[in-house]
């Protein structure tokens, strides 16, 4: 079935609304959602998103430290979310989106989702560390991406396949919403290997237990 997402004044919506059922009787309409933002609620769901955001990664950014005993993994992981958030905020803005729960529970979900694939490298990395107590944290840290990379590829390949059909044959309302799951999830792919880990090498002195 064919959707139509209208954007329009508050004072229009139920005109709107009239004129579809007037001029489709043989096809009638049925009203899926009605989300109404006026100026003070923008404002309040903006800042409401941002301290979601903020609490999400500071829970994260504990977690990681008391997990691994080190704030190090702990902020390099979530300097890695937040460029992935960032990137899916501004693929949204790019394409002329809006912010709404439905983008907040994107935003939340990258943040979830690209953690998971940092943390199994961590996991790797502290393993080989005891391992391997003569090589470089340079050569630990590359020998672990290297053990894990393809079960980062194909995880997020599966992923980016269910996301890809939520985009395409979702419907307008589930749009937005899986373009920044997109974005944000291509994004945690490279920033777990190009961000975390190497932050991890420059911040880290090898430690010998």
């Amino acid at each position: 079935k064919n959707q139509v997402l209208v954007k329009t004044a508050l004072d229009e919506a139920d005109k709107i609304g009239e004129a579809f059922k007037a001029g489709f009787k043989d096809n009638p309409s049925e009203l899926l959602r009605i989300e109404k933002v006026g100026p003070s609620v923008g404002s309040h769901l903006k800042k409401n998103a941002f301290m979601a955001l903020i609490w999400s990664l500071g829970g994260i950014l504990i977690y990681v430290g008391i997990r691994f005993k080190n704030i190090v993994y702990a902020s390099a992981g979530v300097i890695a979310l937040f460029h992935d958030v960032a990137i899916g905020m501004g693929s949204l803005a790019m394409a002329g989106g809006e912010m709404d729960l439905n983008i907040i529970a994107a935003l939340l979900t990258i943040a979830g989702y690209s953690i998971n694939d940092t943390i199994v490298i961590y996991d790797r990395i502290r393993e080989n560390l005891k391992l391997y107590r003569k090589a470089s944290m340079k050569e630990i840290v590359n020998m672990s991406v290297n053990q894990t990379l393809s079960r980062t590829i194909l995880t997020s390949f599966m992923t980016l396949l269910a996301v890809t059909s939520i985009f395409l044959f979702g419907g307008e309302v589930l749009k937005p919403f899986s373009f920044v799951l997109l974005a944000g999830m291509i994004s945690g792919v490279y920033s777990t290997v190009y961000i975390a880990s190497p932050l991890i090498i420059s911040w880290s002195t090898r430690q010998i237990k």
